[in-house]
């Protein structure tokens, strides 16, 4: 599963540049008994089966058995929410990141005890397993790493890296269908095109994420185009 998506695009040439490493490992491999078994039946009873702890902690006495260069992450639903401010943290970890990506009904509570160092969640839904929120991460934190992308400024002008949503984006063909591309684009005024871009993405945070705007800090240009914005709304209201 993993090395499909970790095999494609921009985070295959990442690895292949050494602009990152990614190493998967199968826990079934540090466990002892003959069936490879991970996961063992809850005690006091319930639906579902368990992660045992021991192949968790013979696969980091075995790999990463100094604790000051390790950081070990576990994808839980309890965990704190993941967002762009955790993925700039991340990409300036110096220790290695380990994921435990769980299965089944749960890991040992004593995984979580004694090994793993913050927990970690993507969202208030659940998953079959901790795969799918592994890649999610290691997708965002890759792109923060310079190099990575070929235009390392393209990451500042995305959504949440400055704090809102992205300006709308439009290419060629210049008419589609009745629909144009909104002539400030056209007019080679990289001041005006700005301008209109800011706007475009206070705009879209004011309608779709407002939340968001309370931790943005305006500067005096800011809120000169949210009042823009708000009499705007306003003129279109009088008007219908």
């Amino acid at each position: 599963m993993l090395k499909t998506y970790l095999g494609f695009s921009i985070l295959k040439r990442a690895i292949q540049n050494n602009r990152l490493s990614i190493e998967i490992h199968n826990l079934r491999d540090y466990a002892l008994d003959k069936h490879k078994t991970v996961d063992d039946y809850p005690y006091g009873g319930g639906v579902g089966m368990v992660m045992k702890p021991d192949p968790f902690f013979r696969i980091v006495e075995t790999l990463w058995p100094e604790k000051g260069k390790r950081k070990i992450m576990m994808l839980s639903p309890r965990g704190r929410l993941f967002n762009q401010d955790i993925a700039h943290e991340l990409s300036h970890e110096q220790k290695d990141i380990i994921f435990f990506c769980g299965r089944y009904e749960a890991i040992d509570q004593r995984v979580s005890d004694h090994l793993v160092d913050e927990e970690i969640s993507i969202g208030d839904y659940i998953l079959t397993g901790g795969e799918l929120p592994a890649l999610v991460i290691i997708d965002a934190v890759a792109r923060l790493i310079p190099g990575v992308l070929g235009d390392f400024g393209s990451t500042e002008e995305e959504s949440f890296s400055w704090g809102l949503l992205d300006y709308p984006h439009y290419t060629r063909p210049e008419h589609f269908q009745g629909m144009s591309v909104p002539d400030v684009l056209l007019s080679g005024n990289h001041r005006k095109i700005n301008r209109w871009r800011k706007k475009q993405a206070i705009k879209t945070t004011l309608e779709k994420r407002p939340e968001l705007l309370e931790k943005y800090i305006f500067s005096d240009k800011d809120r000169k185009l949210l009042e823009e914005i708000k009499e705007d709304s306003n003129e279109l209201d009088r008007s219908n």
